[in-house]
């Protein structure tokens, strides 16, 4: 009888600690996550013509680098979802006579931020709207020159898509 209660005892115990297993805490390779925004340049005569950008690349205030970039016309670019602006500094290089001068803009997104929880183990994942260009909210677009001049390279813009919710088309244009 001892003995029966023993087995008895170990199978529940052993029962017991498979039931209290969880699944896996992973996320699936595929699973969507924050969005980029997603910009292309085009040329500003013909605003039809995309334009790759040379001696590109762009940084945020605290010098983290992202590219260089050299003959694309697209980029994307990540927002900040801690806050409702992102500013990156969009740098364009042109070469003359072999040597490369720089011309750099800062350019400001300011957006609303929506969250969307996906599971226990993807945690949540971001949406972004660009703010509309009427009423007292920030432009949802701002181009300024560092140095406080009028000497942009950056000359407009046309929001494609104000809802940044994935990767598959363009947000924004820049034309220069």
């Amino acid at each position: 009888m001892k003995k029966i209660i023993t087995v008895f005892l170990l199978a529940l115990l052993t029962a017991v600690g498979f039931w209290s297993c969880e699944k896996d805490d992973i996320c699936a390779e595929g699973t969507a996550t924050t969005p980029s925004l997603i910009i292309e340049f085009y040329n500003r005569d013909n605003r039809t013509d995309p334009k790759n950008v040379t001696y590109f690349s762009y940084f945020s205030a605290n010098l983290d680098t992202i590219g260089p970039l050299n003959s694309e016309n697209r980029i994307e670019v990540p927002l900040r979802t801690d806050t409702t602006a992102t500013t990156w500094n969009f740098r364009l290089g042109s070469s003359q006579l072999g040597e490369i001068t720089y011309n750099t803009d800062v350019i400001t997104f300011n957006y609303e931020t929506k969250e969307l929880y996906i599971s226990r183990a993807c945690g949540f994942k971001s949406y972004f709207t660009l703010n509309s260009q009427s009423g007292s909210t920030p432009q949802p677009v701002v181009i300024e020159n560092p140095e406080g001049d009028d000497d942009l390279w950056m000359q407009d813009y046309t929001i494609e898509e104000s809802n940044i919710e994935n990767e598959d088309e363009v947000h924004v244009k820049i034309y220069f």
